[in-house]
């Protein structure tokens, strides 16, 4: 899983409260194995519930499939 660029909107009211991030994976499988060795972490887990104490800090996870078409420019 390769980070690649994040957003946030410049208006409101998603500007106070969404986050848009692309992730690279080589393939769907590659993200999904990813993804639950992700949540699987202990580490993780102890970080996620810390940051949870006064409550949930994410009300909704949208995932997209994305592809770059012929005409994009490529990424280095």
């Amino acid at each position: 899983m390769r980070s690649v660029a994040y957003w946030t909107p410049l208006d409101e009211p998603e500007k106070s409260n969404t986050l848009i991030y692309i992730l690279q994976h080589p393939s769907r499988e590659a993200a999904a194995a990813n993804w639950k060795s992700f949540q699987d972490d202990p580490e993780w887990k102890n970080v996620r519930d810390k940051s949870e104490a006064n409550g949930k800090l994410v009300e909704k996870v949208d995932s997209t499939f994305l592809a770059l078409t012929d005409f994009s420019p490529r990424l280095r």
